[in-house]
């Protein structure tokens, strides 16, 4: 049996290695929280907003782990705005920022139009942009950051062309005329949609008008062009009974590619990238082809850009940096099924073949509320006639 002596010794003992190993703990436990607090120091996190589709945000949602793999100290917090559910709202609140004297904002990198640069231009919101700060805006056609004044990175594109059906048209129009003559000739083989409802359409309707106005019209907002109109309008009226069921006008960019699909029709105007993923994954016969005109047909680039009010701007244009690679423009073109935003010689010659058809310049239309002027007569002139 212990003595008291011993029992007290023996206590004595065990409580100093409790002690000592709750110190120890407490240290492992106080350098793991320091360590962790340095690391979340040491993080940015930037926020991008974008919208669109549901595959522009796959896209992103394959963009960004790549990136953040790449550059560890910078984490992307992607904000998706579905299309039709308010993606001009944070365009609002960035001008609504900047009008209240607001020095910062949570949005750090947005994606949006021509129409959201002009905006956005008018009102000082986005940052300019150069090679010191983003080197790899040299692998970008001067000519569209010249467009932009250097205020937003292309970083995909597409344009509309023409699907056909390459059984029953082995030489399709290269011309808008040789087009036109073809509508006439083959009378109900040819449809596009209602311009309102789609880019396809619209771009049919507004290349038709405007391949009678000069060039620089094209990005002219001026009301007074609405009087130089009556020629195209006169030409779209006159096409009218040639198209799909003497002038039947489907809903949606959707709504010509399935009369195509389906061999109601041989020929539709079509967006580049919905065509190609269509035609991918054989929702469009094997037999369909893609081509397009002179004067082209109307498209565009989805931009990126920078409110000059972030706080972030750093962090954001490291991943405009990075987007503007080769190898993320690989992943934008292999999901999007569109066009680079930076130089095609630049892509694998793999990709530059596989697009080859499709790769001729467009042209861009910003003509404001002009647009929808065109769609108030269309439906009066065309569509009511």
């Amino acid at each position: 049996m212990l003595n008291k002596a011993k029992m007290s010794m023996l206590l004595m003992v065990g409580l100093c290695m409790v002690m000592a190993l709750a110190g120890c703990g407490g240290k492992s436990a106080t350098n793991e929280a320091n360590a962790s607090s340095s690391s979340s120091a040491n993080t940015t996190e930037i926020s991008l907003y974008t919208s669109g589709s549901l595959n522009v945000k796959e896209l992103w949602e394959t963009l960004i782990p790549e990136f953040e793999k790449a550059n560890p100290t910078i984490k992307v917090k992607l904000v998706y705005l579905p299309s039709g559910t308010g993606g001009q709202s944070a365009l609002d609140r960035l001008l609504a920022a900047k009008q209240s004297g607001q020095t910062n904002v949570d949005v750090d990198l947005y994606e949006g139009s021509l129409d959201d640069i002009t905006k956005g231009n008018k009102n000082g919101i986005w940052a300019k942009l150069d090679t010191a700060s983003v080197p790899n805006l040299k692998n970008i056609d001067t000519s569209i950051l010249k467009q932009v004044n250097d205020m937003a990175v292309p970083y995909r594109a597409s344009s509309v062309v023409l699907a056909y059906n390459s059984q029953n048209v082995p030489n399709p129009p290269k011309t808008a005329d040789e087009l036109y003559d073809w509508i006439r000739q083959h009378p109900g083989k040819f449809a596009y949609n209602d311009p309102s409802t789609g880019g396809a359409g619209s771009s049919f309707v507004t290349t038709a008008i405007y391949n009678f106005l000069p060039p620089e019209d094209m990005n002219s907002s001026d009301p007074a062009i609405a009087q130089k109109w009556d020629q195209g309008f006169n030409l779209l009226k006159q096409l009218g009974p040639s198209m799909y069921q003497q002038g039947i006008y489907p809903k949606k960019n959707q709504g010509t590619l399935d009369l195509l699909a389906n061999g109601e029709v041989d020929m539709v105007p079509a967006w580049s990238d919905m065509a190609l993923e269509q035609i991918n994954k054989q929702l469009l016969p094997d037999t369909t082809k893609l081509t397009q005109i002179s004067p082209a047909f109307t498209g565009g680039p989805a931009y990126l850009m920078v409110p000059e009010m972030s706080t972030k701007k750093e962090a954001a244009q490291k991943l405009l940096d990075y987007i503007l690679t080769p190898e993320a423009q690989t992943i934008v073109v292999n999901k999007m099924y569109g066009y680079p935003g930076i130089k095609w010689d630049l892509m694998s010659k793999e990709l530059q073949d596989k697009f080859a058809s499709v790769s001729a310049s467009y042209r861009q239309f910003n003509g404001g509320d002009l647009q929808q002027e065109i769609y108030k007569r269309w439906q009066t002139d065309v569509a009511g006639q």
